[in-house]
């Protein structure tokens, strides 16, 4: 640990689900309201990695393979609400919750039951799928941000990807193509 204030880049991998079009302009409509009114938002990050996602696992020395439980894939979503994480100073992470369904939690299992260096938080018991809305947002701004956020959404993830924080690139591990997106690509 070094000094207060002082800043450590931590360079970490995680592999996420990705959403069909329909599901992904949903939650970016969230963003857009966010944004909107002034609030925190993700729209706000306009780096072409940052999509809509659900994290399966992430970690520092976090390895993916191009096969994996990617035939599983589509998988239906069904999101329950808002979810509310803290993220220091009196910020959080506001979140769509995602109802941990059989389909989902299969999935879930068999990526972990061959990956290693995951962190514990993202494995099997403990997992808490969400897909983020903002993050550092202040506390007084929680209530008027999640009055703008339409929760009773179901959607389909139809691929993966695998994002690494030291080279900036996404990967394209299974499933179907990135509906009308284009293809993953280094974000500089």
């Amino acid at each position: 640990m070094g000094a207060p204030g002082e800043r450590h880049d931590v360079l970490m991998r995680s592999i996420e689900l990705v959403f069909d079009s329909s599901t992904d302009a949903l939650v970016r409509a969230d963003w857009a309201r966010l944004e909107a009114a002034g609030l925190p938002s993700l729209a706000a990050h306009t780096s072409p990695s940052n999509s809509p996602h659900i994290t399966l696992a992430a970690g520092l020395d976090l390895q993916a393979a191009q096969e994996g439980p990617w035939q599983m894939l589509p998988v239906d979503v069904v999101f329950s609400g808002a979810i509310v994480f803290p993220a220091g100073a009196g910020r959080y992470v506001l979140a769509r919750s995602v109802l941990l369904t059989p389909g989902l939690l299969d999935l879930h299992a068999t990526l972990h039951r061959d990956l290693g260096g995951a962190l514990p938080l993202t494995l099997p018991g403990a997992w808490t799928p969400h897909v983020t809305i903002s993050r550092r947002i202040p506390g007084h701004q929680l209530g008027a941000a999640m009055d703008l956020l339409d929760l009773r959404v179901e959607g389909s993830c139809t691929a993966a990807r695998l994002w690494d924080s030291s080279t900036k690139t996404v990967t394209l591990l299974g499933g179907a193509a990135w509906e009308g997106r284009p293809e993953p690509r280094p974000t500089g």
